[in-house]
């Protein structure tokens, strides 16, 4: 069975890949822009921080004390932290076969990768999805010709519906992208997220 994938140690890399921040931070600002894909809040945060830092994904950098809060620990992303984000980052979006929940997690971080990279694993997604498409298909197909009665098979025609709606919005996100029409650059990305860190 395959490892579910880690959503909340994914938002915490990409985090602290625009800027260093403490868990308390992080954990404000997954609260704020409303990522409702991390669950388990504050606990999950910790855990991730903590495992992370066990990996030398993240490393501590300073200990504030703010009058009689408890002291804050900042941690910043390491060079084997970023390829690990990135690397995690564009399987999430290449692949198709993992959770909805888990695509919505990697769309909404989609902005730490270069461009390129970001295009390049949605162009797979696609290929990949429209490959689940023809298996679909013919499976349908293959059961009405056998007769088999149509609400029988109602699930695989649910399951169709959604793949094309997916497929169809993941073609517009590339037709935005390869057209200049959505852009980012990751300078302009850190200074608006970092904004955002800010003002949570």
């Amino acid at each position: 069975m395959a490892r579910r994938p880690d959503l909340v140690g994914l938002t915490v890399l990409a985090m602290l890949s625009v800027r260093a921040g403490h868990p308390y931070e992080l954990h404000r600002f997954i609260v704020d822009t409303h990522k409702d894909y991390v669950t388990g809040l504050p606990r999950s945060l910790y855990h991730a921080v903590e495992k992370l830092a066990g990996e030398e994904l993240i490393v501590p950098v300073e200990t504030t004390r703010e009058g009689r809060r408890p002291e804050r620990t900042v941690y910043e992303i390491t060079d084997e932290g970023r390829r690990e984000l990135a690397t995690r980052l564009r399987v999430l979006l290449q692949n198709p076969e993992s959770e909805r929940r888990t695509f919505t997690a990697a769309v909404s971080l989609i902005g730490v990768l270069p461009v390129p990279d970001a295009l390049q694993a949605l162009r797979g997604r696609a290929a990949a999805i429209e490959g689940i498409l023809a298996g679909l298909n013919a499976h349908l197909k293959a059961l009405e010709d056998n007769g088999l009665p149509e609400i029988l098979m109602i699930e695989l025609d649910y399951q169709r519906a959604l793949s094309e709606t997916e497929l169809a919005w993941v073609k517009r996100l590339i037709a935005r992208l390869e057209s200049g029409e959505l852009t980012w650059t990751s300078t302009v990305n850190r200074d608006l997220l970092a904004q955002v860190l800010d003002e949570s």
